[in-house]
């Protein structure tokens, strides 16, 4: 895509990395256009069945780069704000209704915006000596990038709190225990775990996992008759999908399905 964004396509994965190791993968303007492009662009492939997010080097993202964000202040401060609605809203849109699963292969720090765009993806593998820090108070902010709406889904409103406003940095295994991680492997594992994660739902039915995305991240929000309803119309796309056809023949047939994605 660009220097600071790396798109590969193998197998029907797509592995999207932020690649600014030497500042740990901060987001500055031109990483996060790209960024964008990257998601976008594995969004409308429909010869990709699962995406990885991931970063380069020893970290996984930092967040917004501040370097550049204090000669953005100095300039105009709400014009500097404004990469919230312009960047990072779009970044948390586009992996939260990708449909197709995303996991993130956290191989480093994860802070900031950073660990939010990992709590927007579907999984989080993460290294062992990974970390993740809310930092968004530690710099006098409130949450963004969606870190108000979907840590409390992944910990509850008290934790949620908690890592918020104290912002302190929690290890791989207390993200494990909070249930911000889905797994924890040795840092040389990661990206070998985050792979064989993403193959397996690269074969599996993705217009079933596009409508459970859809139905976890409306139903949250919704009244119970809404969701039900929500639920049906779901149902029914999937229902038409050829992949529900050949695993109901697959089931009496006494075989394993074979899902193509369509």
């Amino acid at each position: 895509m660009t220097e600071f964004v790396r798109y590969e396509c193998v197998d029907a994965i797509a592995t999207v990395t932020i690649a600014r190791p030497a500042a740990l993968n901060a987001l500055d303007h031109a990483t996060k256009v790209a960024l964008r492009q990257a998601l976008t662009r594995a969004a409308g492939d429909a010869d990709v069945r699962a995406v990885v997010l991931t970063g380069a080097g020893r970290a996984f993202c930092v967040g917004q780069d501040l370097r550049q964000h204090r000669e953005q202040l100095a300039r105009s401060p709400q014009a500097a704000l404004g990469t919230v609605a312009e960047h990072y809203n779009p970044l948390i849109m586009a992996l939260t209704t990708m449909r197709k699963p995303v996991i993130a292969a956290v191989n480093g720090v994860a802070a900031g915006a950073g660990a939010a765009l990992a709590f927007a993806c579907d999984f989080r593998v993460l290294a062992e000596t990974a970390t993740v820090n809310l930092a968004f108070a530690g710099i006098g902010l409130g949450a963004d990038s969606g870190a108000s709406w979907t840590l409390p889904r992944l910990v509850g409103h008290a934790r949620a709190t908690e890592l918020l406003m104290l912002s302190e940095t929690i290890s791989a295994a207390r993200a494990l225990e909070l249930g911000i991680a889905n797994r924890v492997v040795p840092a040389e594992d990661v990206a070998t775990a985050a792979s064989e994660l993403a193959r397996r739902l690269a074969a599996g039915p993705t217009v079933a996992f596009a409508a459970i995305k859809e139905a976890l991240v409306c139903s949250a929000t919704l009244p119970i008759a809404r969701a039900l309803g929500k639920e049906s119309a779901l149902q029914l796309r999937a229902g038409k999908s050829a992949d529900h056809r050949e695993a109901v023949d697959a089931f009496l047939d006494k075989r394993q399905p074979r899902f193509t994605g369509r």
